[in-house]
């Protein structure tokens, strides 16, 4: 689920635009095992306390992990203290402009397909379940956020509109309808139109349904340029 702060991931990304932080992290994630500055400092060249200083901004982007240990080739008493050590972090980090969220159509269309096969049910309606389902995950902050508030008032809205920005669909407010500037799922829909349009509108309405929120209707309402889906306001 499309749940990370836009701006962690780009700041993660951005840490690699320095060609010794980049020559670092590959050297770190091309080992087996976790590898200690003076290793990594060796492989690239570079000083000690330049290694350190890097790798743990690395750390601290989230695009290495540590752990203590000695490196290989020190043991007994005479091998001093346990040092830090780096391995690549299993945290995945992307950045695309405009935002796209591949990964989210791929788990609705494969929760869709397994659906299909256990229960016997039509592979559209599967699918549809699914990226309802998937819906009402990404609306469950909306629902915490509603949780001593009218579902019909402004709040409702505004809680709507960030589950759906950190979703990716760029939400803007025009008279009384919610317009999405953007389908994250835009590749897929030029060549999959109707499957794509119909998992953003299951999707959307799950988002809806799960913040509880009172007078909103997502529907199908195709705009160049934009996501196939509008979410009318209550009157």
């Amino acid at each position: 689920m499309p749940t990370e702060d836009f701006e962690e991931q780009v700041a993660s990304v951005a840490a690699l635009a320095d060609p010794v932080r980049r020559s670092l992290y590959t050297y770190v994630a091309d080992r087996e095992a976790p590898v200690g500055r003076d290793e990594a400092a060796t492989a690239v060249g570079v000083a000690r306390h330049v290694a350190k200083f890097n790798l743990d901004r690395l750390e601290q982007e989230g695009l290495l992990e540590v752990e203590y240990g000695r490196p290989a080739g020190r043991s007994g008493p005479g091998a001093g203290r346990p040092a830090k050590l780096y391995r690549r972090s299993l945290r995945e980090v992307s950045v695309s402009l405009p935002e796209r969220h591949y990964e989210l159509a791929g788990q609705v269309l494969a929760t869709g397909i397994t659906l299909a096969e256990e229960q016997g049910m039509p592979i559209g309606a599967a699918v549809a379940e699914a990226a309802r389902a998937a819906g009402h995950q990404l609306g469950a902050p909306a629902q915490d956020a509603l949780e001593h508030a009218d579902p019909a008032d402004r709040a409702a809205t505004d809680a709507i509109i960030d589950v759906l920005r950190l979703a990716g669909y760029e939400p803007k407010v025009e008279a009384k309808t919610i317009r999405l500037a953007n389908c994250p799922f835009h590749r897929l829909s030029q060549g999959h139109t109707q499957l794509v349009c119909g998992m953003n509108l299951d999707l959307i309405s799950g988002v809806v349904e799960a913040s509880g929120a009172t007078g909103l209707h997502p529907r199908l309402d195709p705009v160049e340029g934009q996501c196939c889906v509008a979410i009318d306001l209550p009157a």
